[in-house]
């Protein structure tokens, strides 16, 4: 039977702010009456161009008629009085985040309201139990957390507090599906989805940089061209803004009691000190002041194809590798072998989180290359390479014409535990096993959080079950090893997944 609010129903929104008034375009377009408060006139006046200024864009992209704006127009009433918000279904904050703030809020609209009105927050990072704490009927208290812009992105995350009753997430979740988005589940817990899961992609390109692995162009270069993101994990927190970034990262830390897996970086306090906030300033990690010109990429010259390689068993990605080399002409040799390719005499391994002269030493084989992972090799233009120290630069050349000779440009790194896009995508995985394995949300609402509210290549969990579970816990076992403050430790379900291996799209 279906739960959600009508068409009919009245919407109240508070805030009119960028995040407010795309909120406000989203429900009139769903054919809601919508009332917008802000206790700042200015600001009203300001949402509302900015709720115009959406539905144009959406008449001049043929998603509207002219009159069908003007006729969303004639349903927005501008609230100065939060009492003017008494006969709506649903109300959504969207206001500073700010914990007593928002209880003052919700308290003040309670009282004016129905008691069968659903209470939102779209907040990205405060606890819902704690916001509903002070409530009368906190069961009625919802996350819908919107991404940035709201008009565009389509996730939403429902979120559920201790109290929350479980049709108030339903009658939520339905109406996102009606208005066009794509809601996800989940339990209340510090950055919800997307927020918790998504900090290994910005702390280990920080570590990366901290021990100097690559420059910053090289490490967003590997996540975004090889990695298979949309962009680079350094470049994207420019966007966001240092101040932003680390601030959420702080908060996530302090609410998991300082786990090591959340640390923040010093390096990003110390350009949130600077006041290089990003483009914002013009300067973060890049600079962007007229006249700056993008940091240069330094790829690798061009290399002879190899005469000989061969492959001497499987290991993750060898059937794509192949398939790649097929395409372009390269024949591969297949022996038996415990996985691992050799290119002139020269091994070649994929990352599995030591080193290369960790391998090599082991072996008494001065001659190891690796190279690091990929969401979609096929698709991905950079292949990122890192040699032993024992490695000749001959050698090396011999690796780098392989992956030429496959259409691929290559940057070698420094020789470190888990390259840099190994290690993203093992933390990104055991980050996403560790919420599910907590309940937070299922295995599939977690993948699709990621793909459609940070348009993540690959979901997570969906990588993981590509790569193998158990090579992901093999990284990490050796990033533990390498780095042994916990912060590289393995998920529990992640290791039965691994020890069983049962893929994660069957773990409910």
């Amino acid at each position: 039977m279906s739960t959600a609010l009508s068409k009919t129903a009245s919407i109240g929104i508070i805030g009119a702010g960028t995040m407010g008034a795309g909120i406000v375009a989203v429900a009139l377009r769903a054919g809601h009456a919508v009332y917008l408060h802000d206790t700042r006139q200015q600001a009203l006046t300001q949402g509302a161009e900015s709720v115009t200024a959406s539905l144009d864009r959406w008449v001049k992209r043929g998603h509207l008629t002219a009159r069908q704006r003007d006729e969303c127009l004639a349903r927005l009433t501008l609230a100065a009085e939060l009492s003017e918000l008494s006969a709506c279904a649903l109300v959504v904050e969207a206001i500073i985040e700010n914990l007593e703030i928002k209880q003052q809020l919700f308290s003040a609209l309670e009282a004016v309201v129905g008691e069968h009105t659903i209470l939102a927050s779209n907040t990205s990072s405060i606890s819902i139990t704690a916001i509903a704490a002070t409530l009368q009927r906190p069961q009625r208290m919802v996350g819908m957390h919107f991404f940035n812009p709201a008009t565009v992105l389509p996730l939403v995350e429902v979120v559920k507090g201790e109290a929350t009753c479980a049709t108030v997430v339903a009658q939520v979740s339905e109406l996102a599906t009606q208005w066009g988005k794509c809601p996800v589940e989940c339990k209340s817990t510090p950055g919800f989805i997307v927020n918790r899961v998504a900090r290994p992609f910005y702390a280990e390109a920080l570590l990366g940089l901290e021990d100097q692995v690559a420059p910053a162009a090289v490490i967003d270069a590997a996540l975004r061209d090889a990695g298979g993101f949309r962009m680079g994990p350094l470049e994207l927190m420019d966007l966001i803004g240092h101040d932003t970034n680390f601030a959420v990262t702080r908060s996530i830390y302090d609410a998991f009691f300082q786990d090591p897996r959340y640390r923040p970086s010093l390096t990003q306090k110390a350009l949130v000190d600077a006041g290089w906030l990003g483009r914002k300033t013009g300067r973060g990690f890049y600079r962007y002041d007229p006249g700056s010109t993008p940091d240069a990429i330094t790829y690798e010259a061009a290399c002879p194809q190899p005469k000989l390689v061969q492959q001497f068993g499987d290991f993750p990605g060898a059937q794509t590798v192949r398939h790649v080399a097929e395409e372009h002409g390269c024949h591969i040799e297949r022996h038996n072998g415990d996985g691992y390719l050799m290119v002139d005499g020269v091994q070649l391994r994929p990352c599995l989180g030591l080193t290369a002269l960790a391998l090599a030493t082991a072996q008494e084989l001065d001659q190891v290359v690796l190279f690091d992972a990929s969401t979609h090799l096929e698709a991905a233009s950079l292949v990122v390479l890192s040699g032993a120290d024992t490695c000749r630069r001959a050698s090396l050349d011999s690796v780098v014409g392989f992956f030429q000779a496959l259409g691929k440009q290559v940057v070698i790194i420094d020789d470190v535990a888990g390259m840099l896009v190994t290690r993203t995508l093992c933390m990104l995985a055991n980050e996403a096993a560790q919420a599910v394995s907590q309940g937070i949300a299922t295995a599939q609402a977690v993948d699709l959080a990621m793909l459609k509210g940070v348009n993540y290549p690959v979901g997570p969990l969906a990588w993981a079950d590509a790569f193998g579970n158990h090579n992901v816990v093999t990284v990490l076992d050796n990033l533990a090893r390498a780095c042994p403050d916990g912060r590289y430790r393995a998920n529990a379900l992640l290791r039965r997944k691994a020890l069983t291996n049962t893929p994660w799209n069957h773990a409910e």
